[in-house]
């Protein structure tokens, strides 16, 4: 069973360029704050399709950004339904909070060189 804090692979040392760049894959997906239903997704794909071929550490950080927030996409989907019956807004938030939080120590672990894995994330980009 994998832990969510197991580093994703061993390598050669994480460069600065590429913690910057692994950091603002997680850091993008703020933009859903900003522009309403795909925003948190397509900062995390643009980060993928610019930098996959140049640095494994920035690939996987990236497609777990994407996922993550692709999995986050499909359960704001569910909480939406359920606002029919009330629990919807308060999953909603819950589920808000859950983003935001688990972005931002995504975004700091990278910062510092380490790869993270979302818990609860759905693998659909591989």
């Amino acid at each position: 069973m994998s832990d969510a804090n197991t580093p994703l692979a061993a390598g050669p040392a994480v460069t600065e360029s590429e913690r910057t760049w692994g950091m603002l894959a997680h850091l993008s997906a703020l933009l859903g704050v900003v522009v309403p239903l795909f925003g948190c997704v397509i900062g995390p794909l643009l980060v993928w399709l610019a930098r996959r071929d140049e640095s494994k550490f920035v690939e996987e950080q990236a497609k777990e950004a994407l996922n993550f927030n692709l999995s986050v996409f499909a359960a704001a989907i569910v909480c939406v339904v359920l606002m029919l019956v009330f629990i919807g807004f308060i999953l909603g938030a819950a589920l808000f909070i859950a983003w935001l939080v688990m972005t931002l120590i995504a975004a700091i672990r990278a910062s510092e060189g380490m790869p993270y894995r979302y818990p609860l994330s759905l693998r659909l980009v591989k």
